[in-house]
């Protein structure tokens, strides 16, 4: 590890003082953007090769559009316009037209450009409000520093360490959740024919809208957008009133409310309101399950069961719509659910909860060790492309 320090500490030195030459992405790169080619999802031919949209791998596909080593940058439809999305790509793939589609000439490592595009700001070069767009002409002006090749070789053999050793992370983590999540529907399915069956209608009440008329006060605002799917749990919110009161904010949640996103709902985004969260305001694009009597049904025993492929199916079948599928809180209430005693659903929950903390909480195992090698990565990365423009 001195040793690995020590070059570390030598590189960050040179680079210290070394002036680079900057060129316009322009210069620098082949663009391959005339090959893409979009294919809507009903004349897709399944076949075995990566689909890439703006932010990642939409389908698997038959044929291809380009073949080898590419960086794809988002050209509209970024998942995020602060860490704009760029993907590295290698063999046969085929690209949309939402991803610019670019390559690094001899002056230029691939990898190189990969790493550096994932650290740049890409705001002042994105256009539009709503849909930011990357547009061609802007690409184009994108300054690339160009180190030699030697440099650029070092750097990203460094940062590809990093990254690889994310990659293992991710796939054992990945495997990790496909464990859990067979355990889950396996130990709530148990007994299954020795138990009552209720609906969910049966054992939730009746949620309570606010009258925005007969209040001055300020909630904090739960969106669609505001609970996190991989963490299960509510992070963003924004401050609201009667006077900038969004139309879909309209519910009051409590302590323990279960919440189900009946937007577009096969994509799993749901949480247990916490105390944090008490008596403030959720979008209409929820369902809210609040449970009507705790001795009988534990909300965290509701919670479990909506997070079951059972029911993701379940709800995959009765969404109406196409663009923004949805499915009414009515058709969510005549979902069943098994009901053990109560003391079975004890057991049953707090077995789940050490499972679930194990492949979700990001401050224990290795959802932390992901974290910090991603911290890892990113001060390296910020630390080893930082240069200094040759005048």
């Amino acid at each position: 590890m001195l040793n690995k320090e020590s070059k570390f500490k030598e590189l960050f030195s040179s680079l210290d003082v070394l002036d680079v030459e900057f060129k316009k992405l322009g210069e620098a790169c082949i663009i391959a953007d005339s090959q893409r080619k979009p294919v809507k999802s009903s004349l897709r031919m399944q076949g075995e090769i990566p689909y890439y949209g703006a932010n990642n791998i939409q389908d698997y596909v038959e044929g291809f559009t380009h073949d080898g080593n590419y960086v794809l940058i988002a050209e509209d439809g970024s998942a995020s316009l602060e860490n704009y999305s760029i993907q590295y790509t290698s063999g046969m793939f085929w690209a949309n037209n939402h991803v610019h589609v670019v390559k690094g000439k001899n002056m230029l490592n691939n990898r190189f450009l990969y790493h550096y595009l994932t650290n740049m700001n890409f705001f002042p070069y994105l256009t539009g409000g709503t849909r930011a767009k990357l547009t061609k002409s802007k690409m184009l002006d994108i300054p690339i520093p160009i180190p030699s090749l030697e440099i650029q070789e070092e750097i990203v053999k460094i940062l590809d360490n990093f990254t690889e050793l994310e990659a293992e992370l991710e796939a054992e983590l990945e495997a990790r959740k496909k464990q859990y999540e067979y355990y889950k529907e396996q130990i709530l399915s148990e007994n299954k024919d020795t138990v009552a069956w209720v609906n969910l209608g049966e054992i939730v009440e009746p949620i309570q809208n606010i009258r925005w008329n007969d209040t001055s006060s300020s909630y904090k605002y739960i969106d669609l957008s505001s609970v996190d799917r991989g963490e299960k749990r509510i992070k963003e919110t924004t401050d609201i009133d009667s006077k900038n009161a969004p139309s879909r904010a309209q519910k009051i949640v409590k302590e323990n409310d279960v919440i189900f996103a009946t937007t577009r709902p096969t994509l799993r985004r749901y949480a247990i309101v916490s105390k944090e969260f008490h008596n403030q305001i959720a979008s209409t694009g929820y369902c809210v399950l609040r449970v009507r009597d705790k001795q009988v049904v534990l909300p965290k025993w509701i919670y479990f069961n909506i997070s079951t492929n059972r029911f993701n199916e379940y709800v995959g079948k009765f969404q109406e719509g196409s663009a923004y599928p949805s499915i009414s809180d009515s058709k969510v209430k005549i979902f069943p659910i098994p009901l053990p005693p109560l003391s079975e659903q004890n057991c049953i929950v707090s077995i789940l909860d050490k499972f679930e903390a194990l492949v979700n909480d990001i401050s224990i195992g290795l959802p932390a060790e992901l974290k910090a090698r991603r911290k890892q990565y990113e001060y390296y990365r910020d630390k080893l492309l930082t240069f200094k423009e040759k005048k």
